[in-house]
């Protein structure tokens, strides 16, 4: 981890949701933020302070990441005759499922892994169920496949919150799973024992638990795996597809998060992915239990699922945040642009987020939003440049193009709302500069040794 008292000058940077002039930072022996302390620039030019060579962001959460779906990405973009949906669109996904090797997976996920360090994201949440071999049986080494997630991370240096997912049945009543799932058999006991396992990773790891859906989770196996979940953050899939609520109205007479609601702990540990066809009242019914909200526009817009309703749940400062899911996009500002830009193609209006969030800048509110929903999401102090928080942060480039000569309190605007290429110059983890090592090789190779 950083040193004691390592310390840093940012010209600008964001702090508590606004830009400030001439920023000290310290961190800790922990790599926390044990100061941040504007107008300091008589400070910043003391002996041994680190000078940041461009305005300073908070590093982001990528909430909601399926490793080894980055292997398909670019290759489903064809319709093959007839229409195409979400639903076909698995079909093709679980032959990359079916195929990949542990090997594999870690050479994809370190690629990817490095590609969302380098666009900013410092932590990512990974949805895991590639549980058991190509056959459906157990690895002898029942983390087997965790393990590549977490080595794949410590390579590049980002952190991660690996979420082993119960995943225990095809549909709403099913007796078991399909025999293209097998891959992705667990139970509770077998989710919490990978969760358990990943003490000894590393400082940047952590664990959570996950549960697919409500398809694919029956109510006692849900009980069970939240409450053993005790304070670790706990991600579920929900409503994403029309025909899964009305799969749900159909089997319980309830739609999805109602059911939910009704018959689940949930609390400030939920995190509830996509929400993409969820009612105001269950809006409501969500906000009053404390959960959270996990949107993936450039996956949802990919896969067709629809418009999640954003403006109520930010004018009730729901909490959310922000994941890549399929891996289409490995940019945050394309999440949060995308997530704009869907609410003014289905209001016909303009600035939805700033106007909903009671705030002037649309990137400000979607950013902090992200940056506060990121950080309950991944059950780790990453909420931005405030004393206790790890000192995660990038550092912009400001003769980029999008930036070249934006006055200064324009800059984040600009970022999410203009020239889409735009990267950090260097991207800090924990107090350190991160380069990512040189993984482009075994990523091509294990592309070429699944689709050739």
């Amino acid at each position: 981890m950083a040193a004691e008292g390592q310390r840093f000058f940012a010209p600008r940077a964001w702090v508590a949701g606004a830009w400030a002039n001439d920023v000290l930072l310290q961190t800790d022996a922990f790599g926390l933020w044990s100061q941040v302390t504007p107008d300091s620039a008589a400070e910043g030019a003391a002996h041994g302070v680190q000078r940041l060579a461009g305005p300073v962001l908070p590093g982001l959460v990528n909430a909601h990441s399926h490793a080894f779906q980055r292997a398909i990405a670019g290759l489903t973009e064809r319709s093959g005759g007839g229409e195409d949906d979400f639903w076909r669109w698995r079909d093709r996904m679980y032959s990359a499922a079916l195929r990949v090797s542990p090997a594999q997976v870690e050479a994809i996920a370190a690629y990817l892994y490095a590609e969302l360090l380098r666009a900013g994201y410092t932590q990512v949440c990974e949805f895991h169920y590639l549980h058991n071999d190509v056959d459906g049986r157990a690895y002898a080494q029942p983390l087997e496949m965790a393990l590549a997630l977490a080595r794949a991370a410590r390579r590049v240096g980002i952190g991660l919150t690996l979420l082993p997912t119960l995943y225990m049945r095809s549909g709403f009543g099913a007796p078991g799973l399909r025999e293209d799932q097998r891959r992705f058999a667990s139970t509770p006991e077998s989710v919490l024992r990978i969760a358990d396992g990943l003490g000894g990773e590393g400082p940047l790891v952590n664990a959570g638990v996950a549960l697919h859906s409500l398809r694919a989770v029956d109510q006692a196996a849900l009980a069970e795996a939240s409450a053993g979940a005790g304070r670790r953050p706990i991600h579920i899939h929900i409503s994403e597809q029309r025909r899964e609520v009305e799969d749900c109205i159909e089997t319980h007479g309830m739609r999805p998060i109602e059911w939910l609601v009704r018959n689940a702990p949930v609390d400030e540990r939920w995190n509830l992915v996509h929400a993409t066809h969820a009612d105001r009242d269950e809006l409501a019914a969500l906000r009053a239990r404390g959960a959270a909200i996990v949107l993936c526009p450039t996956t949802e817009a990919n896969l067709g699922d629809g418009v999640f309703d954003l403006p109520p749940w930010l004018g009730a400062s729901g909490r959310w945040s922000i994941g890549s899911d399929s891996h289409v996009s490995r940019s945050w500002m394309e999440e949060l642009r995308l997530l704009e830009y869907s609410q003014r193609f289905a209001l016909r209006q303009r600035n939805v987020a700033a106007r909903a969030a009671l705030t002037e800048s649309s990137a400000g509110a979607l950013f902090e939003g992200a940056l506060e929903g990121g950080s309950a999401a991944a059950g780790v102090p990453l909420a931005g440049l405030a004393v206790g928080q790890r000192a995660d942060f990038m550092v912009l480039d400001a003769q980029a193009p999008a930036l070249l000569g934006v006055p200064d309190d324009h800059l984040l605007d600009a970022l999410v709302f203009s020239s889409p290429g735009t990267v950090p110059r260097q991207v800090y983890v924990a107090g350190r500069a991160v380069e990512p090592a040189d993984v482009a090789a075994p990523f091509a190779d294990a592309m070429r040794a699944l689709w050739a």
